[in-house]
């Protein structure tokens, strides 16, 4: 079974949503920031990337600019946004 340890989780919602309500354990990172903030937050490329926001567009784009622009190298990266809100009722675990 896959623990929080084993992965990245990042909210790419404003500070304003994630203030609102976000999974535990789950760091913030703006959109609007990632690509400036994502190599000093995660430095070990085999790290997966678990993204998440509201909707999925968010998080699609900032999963698609991590594959695009880390390529082959980096560990998987995966969009778990638009079951954020599911996620959050079935583990209770929200903030």
């Amino acid at each position: 079974m896959t623990t929080p340890t084993d992965f990245m989780l990042i909210d790419v919602r404003s500070p304003g949503e994630y203030a609102g309500g976000h999974l535990e354990g789950s760091i913030n990172v703006p959109l609007d920031e990632f690509t400036r903030r994502i190599t000093e937050l995660v430095p070990d490329k085999a790290t997966p990337i678990v993204l998440c926001c509201a909707s999925g567009a968010r998080s699609g784009a900032a999963a698609g600019w991590l594959q695009q622009r880390l390529g082959p190298d980096h560990a998987e990266a995966a969009n778990l946004g638009p079951m954020l809100a599911d996620v959050q009722t079935l583990l209770g675990k929200v903030r």
